[in-house]
């Protein structure tokens, strides 16, 4: 695993999720700790999602690990969306697609890391607020 991928550790738990969606979700990680998973339910605009999430390294067949930690959303209506994670110090910034995409989350964990708040961003303006708060264990 690599420390950039391990660095989103602080997300592994339970969050409550509020703002433009409403919600929960969980991060765990896959046995074998290559693979962050996020389960989660989320409300929107009176439309319930269930998805489920995968994120790591691409490591396509024969090749070397990408170094992007990249991701793939699968819901219960059988959308796929793409998305690429960055963490710099306290800043996570998930990329719609592609690193630099104009659609992209950018949230600040808190200082006790309990709280993730910031907006999603969409081309042509749009987008929401969202906070993240952790459940206690």
């Amino acid at each position: 695993m690599s420390d950039e991928l391990k660095r989103l550790d602080r997300l592994v738990g339970t969050w409550e999720v509020s703002g433009g969606a409403i919600g929960t979700t969980t991060y765990e990680w896959m046995d074998g700790g290559h693979f962050l998973i996020q389960r989660g339910l989320l409300e929107q605009h009176g439309h319930q999602v269930r998805f489920t999430e995968m994120i790591g390294h691409e490591h396509k067949f024969g090749e070397e690990p990408g170094t992007d930690i990249q991701s793939r959303v699968y819901d219960a209506e059988g959308n796929t969306l793409d998305y690429v994670y960055e963490l710099e110090g306290d800043v996570l910034t998930i990329w719609g697609g592609f690193k630099g995409s104009p659609a992209y989350f950018r949230g600040t964990f808190s200082t006790d890391g309990d709280r993730l708040a910031g907006d999603w961003v969409y081309p042509g303006g749009g987008g929401y607020q969202a906070t993240l708060v952790r459940r206690a264990s």
